[in-house]
């Protein structure tokens, strides 16, 4: 049986290259995309070639760049375009073949195996696609092609920027598994951490590993591993038409009466954001853009989004963004008759690369919000839809309808966060 012809696309420097494009004097200066520099979370998110020669490392604060090159030239992200490039990127990935698996906001998988006939082998249409982004786009790709998704990603870390690089059945022994460990997909720190331990610090040295030892010291996760190592990865690609099933996720609601205070729209958008976040949970999806739209007793309409910097299915996150929209562009006292919130650009739950949230403190916070929202969602399950809910939703008089007379209400430290 003929191996399938797998490509793994990733773009260089995504963000700080997009950057570029539109300040094309950053090309020729050590620059990083990072956060807010003066806030003491700021970090580096991305950086172009000439920031790496200094040793500059994402996710590192800004202080510790800044150290390193005194110089640097730091930008706020713009994630509308970044998600917009992401985009036409995809769409030209999709002229050759419809099998392609998006893996966060810069990296696709692509299943060419049946377009050979049509565009030549593997690496020929490696090539073709780094030549039209860069002709087309202005930026860069390094492409992996394999008979696997997992080598295939390797592949396109291997060579950096504006690379092919082909690990085939002939040469994977000699190229995959004299890679640290780290490098293998799914491996973290923890996993890294415990592999080291164990005396693996090589693909290599996974592969040869006992399985069931494996098994005992990580889990189905050890087997997983074990199989990737070894080239045992028949993970499928998905199709574009498949991905399309689920484009956006919102609700909207007409309230009893018209809302007109900051604590009554708050009251709503809570509401509407919960049921939104339940939902995106229950599909497995998070969303980057949310949407707030806003009518009056007059049926006039005004609709504005946001898109974040890192994807999200909290009801939490939904209400602050909401709330933050709706106080920048709807004049707070003027009757609201109806509030609807929008999810769109959404991404598996699971496959989602939290690229950007990597501020320890803000991730322990929002890892806190994400446990009680699902703990939340078991309860509604077993009990009902009406089972939890905030004091403040309890008794209301706008038309927020609760599903359980008997409602367990959350205590007032949950209701704040």
């Amino acid at each position: 049986m003929k191996d399938r012809t797998i490509l793994h696309c990733d773009c260089n420097g995504f963000y700080a290259s997009v950057e570029c494009l539109f300040r094309p004097e950053l090309k020729n200066v050590p620059m990083a995309v990072s956060g807010d520099a003066d806030h003491r979370h700021g970090i580096i998110l991305a950086k172009n070639e000439l920031a790496k020669k200094y040793q500059i490392q994402t996710a590192e604060t800004i202080w510790e760049a800044k150290r390193k090159c005194p110089e640097l030239v730091l930008v706020r992200p713009h994630r509308e375009a970044y998600v917009k490039y992401s985009v036409w990127i995809n769409e030209i990935y999709q002229e050759y073949t419809d099998l392609v698996e998006p893996f966060g906001i810069d990296e696709s998988w692509l299943d060419v195996t049946a377009s050979e006939q049509l565009f030549g082998d593997g690496k020929t249409i490696a090539d073709t696609l780094r030549k039209r982004i860069q002709k087309e786009l202005g930026l860069t790709i390094s492409v992996g092609v394999s008979f696997n998704k997992i080598f295939a990603k390797l592949g396109s870390d291997y060579r950096k920027p504006n690379a092919t690089t082909v690990i085939s059945r002939e040469n994977y022994r000699n190229i995959v598994w004299s890679l640290p460990v780290s490098a293998l997909l799914f491996v973290g720190h923890s996993v890294e951490h415990t592999l080291h331990g164990m005396g693996i610090h090589t693909i290599g040295d996974l592969a040869f590993a006992e399985q069931s030892v494996l098994e005992k010291q990580l889990g189905k996760a050890g087997s997983m591993l074990h199989r990737y190592a070894r080239g045992e990865d028949d993970s499928p690609v998905a199709s574009v038409y498949d991905q399309k099933e689920a484009k956006s996720i919102g609700n909207g609601m007409t309230f009893r009466r018209d809302l007109i205070s900051e604590q009554d729209i708050y009251l709503g958008v809570m509401a509407i954001a919960d049921l939104v976040a339940t939902r995106l949970r229950k599909h497995h999806k998070k969303c980057y853009t949310i949407q707030v739209i806003v009518k009056d007793a007059q049926f006039q309409m005004v609709s504005r989004q946001k898109t974040l910097m890192t994807a999200t299915n909290l009801a939490k996150e939904l209400e602050d963004t909401a709330m933050e929209l709706i106080r920048k562009h709807w004049k707070i006292g003027r009757p609201i008759r109806m509030i609807s919130i929008q999810t769109t650009h959404l991404c598996d739950e699971q496959e989602i690369l939290e690229q950007m949230n990597l501020f320890q403190e803000e991730t322990e916070q929002k890892r806190k919000q994400e446990n009680l929202e699902k703990a939340i969602d078991k309860i509604r399950l077993k009990f009902g839809k009406g089972a939890i809910t905030k004091l403040s939703m309890v008794q209301n008089d706008i038309g927020i309808e609760m599903e359980n007379k008997q409602a367990s209400v959350q205590n007032g430290k949950k209701d704040r966060q």
